[in-house]
């Protein structure tokens, strides 16, 4: 959710103010939308903590490993892993029916990208094929 605050020339310098105290590097920017403009806009929307640099080493090298003991290719198996975490939804194409997940792992968070490491860790078990936790790996 994002929500955007409306202010006519002359009104919300106090916000302006304290964005060019926290970001100083972009004080002559803010300044110059406030002198030059007839008014300003500011949008405030909660941060998002994308995935972890570790996490994604590690999700590449196990899914890999375990894409070649299914006889797939890496985006293949990266597919089927977020199909089954996330959903997916069939869609008709020239190719014929193709199945697209619900949610592509650009748009996960840590937690989200943790759940999509879990079923990896269960559904490669499950399948004969042992993917070791992420607490086991040196530099996870």
């Amino acid at each position: 959710m994002a929500i955007s605050l409306d202010f006519e020339k002359g009104r919300g310098t106090h916000l302006i103010t304290a964005l060019c105290l926290t970001h100083e590097e972009r004080a002559d920017e803010l300044k110059h939308l406030l002198d030059n403009s007839e008014g300003i806009r500011v949008e405030v929307s909660a941060s998002k903590k994308d995935r972890s640099r570790s996490q994604e080493n590690y999700y590449r090298k196990w899914s890999r490993a375990f894409g070649n003991h299914c006889g797939l290719m890496p985006d293949e198996i990266h597919d089927e892993l977020l199909c089954l975490a996330f959903g997916s939804t069939e869609v008709e194409t020239k190719f014929g029916i193709r199945r697209r997940p619900s949610q592509r792992s650009a748009d996960c968070t840590s937690s989200t990208y943790a759940e999509l490491i879990e079923v990896l860790i269960r559904v490669s078990a499950e399948m004969g094929f042992r993917v070791p936790p992420p607490y086991e790996q040196d530099n996870y």
